[in-house]
């Protein structure tokens, strides 16, 4: 393992999937943060697909405000009671409630940097529906007490999100046509429903409640997942993929001056880079490079073309304090018109620049506690081929690459 101690280069352009789709600054594209990705269809024409097989981060069109809808649904648990409060009025536990899912939305959207602002989200609603989360219907929903296959042993909560790998793709007929490739139609977060050894309570009765769940920690990571990232393995992070112990919160929690508080640095820089703030003047630095092998043939037996080091996590950390300023997921690049080729690039993106700013870079498997089946949803949000997709082109076609973890690591004196 390489640490490098460097300082982020101010006005590189970004290496950030999501930004050649809607600026088109750059044909080079390496991956980044532990972000949703899709590839767009290209067995439909160019002004479709976007003519391009490199994957595309999933997030939502925040172009015009209030688009953004949500609700959450007022059917509740009975028996037993699985979220609870401290006002037990029935006006009272649904205000409770309420001001949970507003503070966790608000922490995504307090992000200084970012252009996912408050004015994005249209206003939360209420809906009665037991199953709110149960038709693509291009509502964004929150259920707590609605049943699922997806509730296995373990499973606290889940989302579900829907993105177009089209431009003019529809989720039904009565919602607006995607603009671009990995736009969110619809994202869904449920709540484990009544459970006799699980339950969940808002931050004001956590106290008296240490047996139960921090709901704040679960619905702040949940919709996260439904703004488009994935998992991160940074213990600390908001998108850490386990929930914390019963009785305990992730971070601290949020202020009128600090919504953002329960985030790590990390969570903010992959918000950064999916919804970019062409304002922003203090986060723009770019560190990017590889992680490659000592010997080639170490490589796990892959596709042919697999010249680095895939999957490894690559950490920034800031040199003057310590923290983990980002992480991201190594091992790829792409070049339009694509497909990926898996070199071991890394790239960072939005870090803090500063005369005085350095990181220390260093690289480790995902061998454990998290792995890369924690951090990563679907192998073709990178790669689709025939196989995945009938039909699909041959020159476009890409196979993920078996995963080289576990692999040892060196460390030599930075520059």
């Amino acid at each position: 393992m390489r640490i490098l101690t460097r300082r982020p280069t101010r006005g590189v352009v970004s290496a950030s999937i999501a930004w050649i789709f809607l600026l088109q600054v750059t044909a080079s594209t390496a991956g980044g943060y532990a972000l949703g990705s899709v590839v767009g269809d290209m067995r439909q024409p160019a002004g479709r697909s976007g003519g391009t097989a490199c994957p595309k981060f999933t997030r939502f069109d925040v172009s015009t405000p209030g688009t953004i809808n949500r609700q959450w649904s007022t059917a509740l648990g009975t028996s037993p009671v699985t979220i609870l409060t401290v006002d037990q009025t029935a006006a009272g536990r649904l205000n409770e409630i309420e001001a949970v899912i507003q503070q966790a939305l608000g922490a995504w959207a307090g992000v200084p940097g970012s252009s996912l602002k408050p004015s994005a989200l249209g206003t939360l609603q209420r809906t009665s529906s037991v199953t709110a989360c149960a038709s693509l219907d291009g509502l964004n929903s929150i259920c707590l007490n609605q049943n699922d296959t997806a509730f296995a042993v373990g499973v606290l909560a889940f989302t579900r999100v829907v993105s177009a790998d089209t431009a003019g793709e529809q989720i039904s007929p009565s919602t607006l046509p995607s603009t671009f490739v990995g736009q969110i139609l619809d994202a869904d977060v449920l709540v484990r429903p009544p459970d006799a050894t699980t339950k969940f309570a808002t931050p004001s009765a956590l106290s008296s409640n240490p047996n139960a769940y921090d709901l704040e920690s679960i619905l702040t990571h949940e919709i996260g997942h439904s703004f488009g990232f994935s998992h991160s393995a940074v213990w600390r992070a908001m998108m850490f993929p386990f929930a914390p112990p019963p009785g305990q919160f992730t971070g601290a929690r949020p202020g009128v001056q600090s919504p953002d508080a329960p985030l790590s640095d990390d969570d903010r820089a992959g918000l950064r880079v999916l919804y970019p703030d062409a304002s922003d003047t203090m986060h723009m630095g770019a560190i990017q490079g590889h992680v490659l092998p000592a010997n080639p043939l170490a490589l796990p037996v892959s596709p042919a073309g697999v010249t680095g080091v895939f999957p490894a996590q690559v950490v920034a950390v800031d040199s003057a304090t310590g923290a983990v300023a980002a992480a991201t997921i190594a091992g790829w690049t792409c070049s339009n018109p694509g497909p990926p080729q898996f070199d071991g690039s890394y790239a960072f993106q939005r870090l803090l620049v500063g005369a005085s700013q350095s990181y220390q870079v260093y690289a480790e498997p995902l061998d454990g506690p998290v792995t890369l089946g924690d951090v990563t949803y679907i192998p073709t949000g990178l790669c689709r081929n025939p196989a995945t997709d009938p039909g699909w082109p041959a020159q476009f076609a890409c196979t993920l690459p078996a995963s080289a973890a576990p692999f040892s690591t060196r460390i030599w004196p930075g520059p």
